[in-house]
């Protein structure tokens, strides 16, 4: 979680604290406030101090709670700020997996230039159908949401479509870990790699992969998207960052160029993949 997402939170949690103290009619306290809601106190405390992040519902029973529900639209549109940065899983996946695959095709279908660094599995743009499958069930059953799988599948292919615009240009590094990792059957794992060897020679795509043995300048760390060095894609286990500050964007153009440093393409880029097929063949 960013330092400026938790100030943010903070920054939210006073204000809820002084919509409270300045109840119409008399001071109200947490525990007031609580049995008003049927909420613990606890939660009151968490919410107003930052340590937890209110929901939408959350914001509407306060402003009403403490008489004040004109004060609704205000904190609605302060949540509005923490959820351009922070997107939790939990409330991406609510409607299933196709919505989320909707917004990322919109966002990579608005840049020019897009670069990538992942560590852990192909990124979306050149998986084949059935590596999404297995990479979107897994997601699927961890984050237990609707499993609109299929779907999902056919909205991350249409993403694809950018691998074949003359005016977008695609720089993307991956660890050579992501060309063994076992995320998928045996099958289905040579047949993405033979996806990226064709892809080495589209003239839009600049594909590399960072040797295992190859000396970082930084560790590999989480997988990222920087679309036009404007805004930064950042996905951890419980939700996406979305960046767009300039501090932000520096720091993982920085990253990305300290990886790339270490990264072979071409050529060398095909013998690794090769020595990944052959590794599933042994």
């Amino acid at each position: 979680m960013s330092t400026d997402y938790q100030q943010a939170r903070a920054a939210l949690g006073v204000r809820l604290r002084e919509l409270r103290e300045s109840c119409p009619g008399s001071r109200l306290t947490g525990t007031a406030l609580a049995a008003r809601l049927g909420w613990t106190q606890s939660k009151v405390s968490k919410l107003e101090t930052g340590r937890q992040t209110a929901t939408a519902d959350d914001l509407r029973a306060w402003a009403a709670g403490v008489e004040q529900p004109e004060s609704a639209a205000e904190l609605l549109s302060r949540l509005g700020g923490l959820e351009s940065r922070i997107r939790s899983w939990r409330r991406q996946l609510a409607a299933g997996l196709r919505p989320v695959q909707d917004v990322h095709n919109e966002a990579q279908a608005g840049a020019t230039v897009l670069r990538a660094w992942e560590s852990s599995w192909v990124v979306g743009v050149l998986q084949t159908p059935d590596y999404a499958r297995a990479i979107l069930g897994s997601f699927a059953e961890l984050h237990q949401t609707p499993r609109d799988v299929e779907e999902a599948v056919r909205a991350r292919m249409k993403r694809q479509e950018g691998l074949y615009d003359p005016g977008r240009h695609y720089q993307i590094l991956m660890w050579e870990a992501v060309l063994h990792t076992r995320i998928c059957p045996p099958l289905v794992l040579v047949a993405q790699l033979d996806r990226l060897q064709g892809v080495i020679g589209l003239d839009t795509v600049e594909l590399g992969f960072v040797p295992l043995e190859a000396a970082l300048k930084i560790p590999p760390g989480l997988g990222f998207w920087i679309y036009d060095d404007r805004q930064v894609v950042v996905e951890t286990w419980h939700a996406e960052l979305w960046l767009d500050d300039a501090d932000s964007v520096a720091t993982h153009l920085r990253v990305w160029e300290a990886l790339r440093a270490s990264a072979v393409f071409g050529a060398d880029a095909q013998r690794l993949i090769g020595r990944a097929r052959r590794a599933i063949d042994a």
